[in-house]
This record gives structure tokens, sequence and C-alpha cells, in this order.
């Protein structure tokens, strides 16, 4: 009796053992990773191990997708931060309300922010030296934009203090970058912007062609990237081998101007001889058109020439100027596996970057009589009831021309209907 009760006992004891760990792995099954305790019989220590998911051999071919949207000028005018100051502070993110999800659902977000990130040393202004409130980055931010270039006319406006404020405020965000503007000569050398998302890499480079005539201080002209053909050949030839999309944002243009100059023209056609994937512009404070020139190697480069005014409280001048645009860019890296020898060890993998999908977001730049109430709204969600409250429907005798039929012809006289879009892939 004594052995079977023995033996019972062990039996019922593995049985025990048997469904505690059936369970346990049932809901680590449920995971990609899995904790593992490890107890070894005589030994008081017991050691967490954690799991290496399962390896699986991709297969081939193998696509992945990259969406980037990109937007013109964050120009912040003295009447934008006045309205967003209360109770002793200021806040911005009011303002990107109506655009945020489009920023939001895509991998890369760049933006021209046109005026530099001050402080209370510097003290905060408009036109014509700007220095914005640093919440506006803290807007920026939260808003989802991921690429913020300073490379632009108002660049110098409060001098190398102004540039270090602005990259030193972007520095307390770990994967947020800034473009166009260095703390020093080494920076600007050896410094890339190089995003790896979705097994795609996308670099980066920025350019202006003025800084209104600011004197840089003495021997520091790297703190500004301008445009330069001989120092943009090298630095585009340098990075190109390093991604598989290479993006050159550009401050050119004409103010106010519906098309594009030959000067934008020339470069654009340099940036092609150079292998460059995608031009982004902004500038005028308007829309231009956006061209596609087939590279020397037959790939496409878009160029966006001027995305518009993103952000701006202009009122005296064209009402052209409330309207830009989030452009809008899918593309695919597929992979390919050739097998080059009979010793499977010996492979090449072949990669194409394509373009998925490109168009434009149309958007217009709300404020009121009292120039309040600032926000950016997408085109097809703003209404001739906002239009009627727009401080440009009310000034003096009025604009009767400030209603949605006007921007809509607009937008769709310079980009033409097959690239205005509603909605976007994400």
């Amino acid at each position: 009796m004594k052995k079977m009760s023995f033996i019972n006992f062990f039996i019922a004891f593995f049985v025990f053992l048997f469904c505690i760990f059936s369970c346990t792995g049932s809901q680590h099954s449920q995971s990609q990773t899995a904790e593992v305790i490890v107890f070894f019989p005589g030994d008081e220590s017991s050691e967490f191990v954690q799991a290496e998911p399962a390896q699986e051999e991709p297969s081939y071919p193998r696509v992945t997708y990259l969406d980037i949207v990109a937007v013109g000028d964050n120009l912040v005018h003295h009447p934008i931060f006045q309205a967003s100051y209360t109770d002793g502070s200021y806040s911005f993110h009011y303002i990107f309300d109506h655009i945020r999800d489009y920023i939001l659902s895509s991998d890369i977000a760049f933006i021209n922010q046109e005026t530099i990130f001050g402080n209370e040393e510097l003290g905060f202004s408009g036109y014509p030296r700007f220095s914005t409130p640093p919440e506006m980055g803290t807007a920026v931010v939260a808003a989802g934009f991921n690429i913020i270039n300073f490379a632009n006319n108002h660049a110098l406006d409060r001098g190398a203090e102004g540039i270090m404020s602005s990259i030193g405020y972007l520095d307390n965000y770990d994967h947020v970058f800034h473009l166009g503007i260095h703390r020093n000569r080494e920076e600007r050398t050896n410094r890339h912007v190089i995003l790896d998302m979705n097994n795609i890499t996308v670099g980066f480079l920025a350019y202006t062609f003025s800084v209104n005539g600011i004197a840089f201080p003495a021997g520091r002209d790297y703190l500004v990237s301008m445009i330069d053909r001989d120092i943009m050949a090298a630095e585009i030839n340098a990075l190109r081998p390093l991604v598989d999309y290479l993006i050159v944002s550009m401050h050119w243009g004409e103010e106010y101007a519906l098309r594009q100059n030959r000067g934008q023209s020339d470069l654009a056609a340099l940036f092609a001889e150079l292998g460059v994937d995608l031009v982004i512009g902004h500038h005028p404070h308007v829309l231009q058109p956006m061209e596609i020139i087939t590279r020397p190697d037959g790939r496409p480069m878009p160029v966006f020439y001027s995305l518009g005014n993103f952000l701006s409280s202009h009122s005296r001048t064209t009402k052209e100027a409330l309207l830009g645009g989030i452009m809008y860019l899918r593309i695919s890296r597929t992979e390919y596996l050739d097998n080059i020898s009979l010793d499977e060890s010996i492979q090449e993998i072949n990669r194409e970057i394509n373009i998925e999908e490109i168009g434009l977001i149309p958007v217009i730049t709300h404020f009121d009589i009292d120039r309040n109430n600032f926000g950016i709204y997408p085109l097809h969600e703003y209404t001739d009831e906002l239009a009627s409250l727009h401080w440009r429907s009310n000034f003096g005798s009025g604009d009767p021309e400030m209603d949605l039929e006007f921007f809509h012809n607009l937008a769709e006289e310079i980009f033409g209907s097959d690239l205005l879009l509603q909605s976007v892939s994400f």
C-alpha cells in the first residue's frame, strides 16, 4: 500500500506539473517573445532568460512602404503668438488640430520652420526679424513633424544666438532632426540626417538662396547651408551612396509668383543630374506646380517647386498666400533575391525603390477679424461659413472672392485635378 501510495503521489505530482506548464506555454504562445524561468535543482538561485523570437527567413520578393509628408512655411507672425498667449504662457497646439492626423499618420514629416525658436533673452518678435516662442517647437513636434528645416532667409534673424537657441531646443527630442543650420564647421561637414525606417533609408539635405543680407559672423559661414552648386554637388555625392532615397529641401524662387522661375528650373536639372530623388521647395508663400523630371538613369525625380505657406497671418498681401499644401508621397522598396551560385550562401539581393502614390492635400490658414482663432484646415474640410468669418472677408470692405470656389480653382489650376488628394493611404 505504501508503494502504491508513493506511485500514485508521484503520478499526481507530474500531472500537476504538466498542467501548470501547459497553461503557461499557452499564454506565452500569444506573444512574440517569451520569458522563461530556468531553475536548477540544488541551486538556490533562479535565472530569468528572455527567449529569442523565432527567426523566420524573409520571403522574396519582400516589399516595404514608407509614407512621407511635407509642408511649406511655418511663418509665425506676431499676431499668431499674441493670440496664443494666455495665463502667462504660450500654447500653439490648437492651430494644428485639423491637420494633425495627416502628420501623425506618416512615417516622415517635414516642415520648413521659417522662424527661429528664440528664448527669453533674445525676446520674441515678428516681421522683419523673427524670434518665435519655443513653445511653437513643442506644438510642431507634438503635431508629428520629425524633420524641421531652418535653411531659409530668416535663419540669421537673431544671429548665431538664434541658431544655437533653435538647435538647443530641438536637442530635447531624440527622434526629431534639424536641417540647414549648424553649431560648428565639423557638424556642417560630418553630420548627416539619415532615417532608417521600414527597411528604407532616407537622407536629407537643405539649402537657402539668402539670409536677407545679414552678414555671417566672422569665420562662421557654416551656420546656414547656402545654395552653392559646388558645395551642393559635393554633399549630394557624399550622401547618395549611403541612402535609398535622397531628399533635398530648397528655399528658393520669387515671392508670390505662382510659377517657378528659370533659376529654380536650372537647379532642379542639376539635382536630377546628381541623382536626387525628391525636391521640396518653399519660400514664395504661395503654391507652385509639381514637376516630375526624368533623371539620366531613367528614374523619376518629383520637384515640388513651392508648397506655399503652412501657417502665417499674411493679410495685406495676395489672398493666394492663404493657400498651402501637404505633400504626400508613398514609396516602396522591393527586394528580389537572386541565386548567383549553386552555393546557397552566395546570394545577391537586388533592391528597387518606386513611387506608389504622390499628390497634394491643399490647406488653408484661417484667422478671424480680430486675428484670433488661428487654424490650418484641409481645403476639403473648410466651409463657406468659415470663409465668411475670415479676416480677409471682413477687413475694410471685404473681399468678395474670399470663398471656397476661388481656392479650389486655384489649387486645380496649379496642380491639376489628378494630383489633388482628400485622403491618403496611411
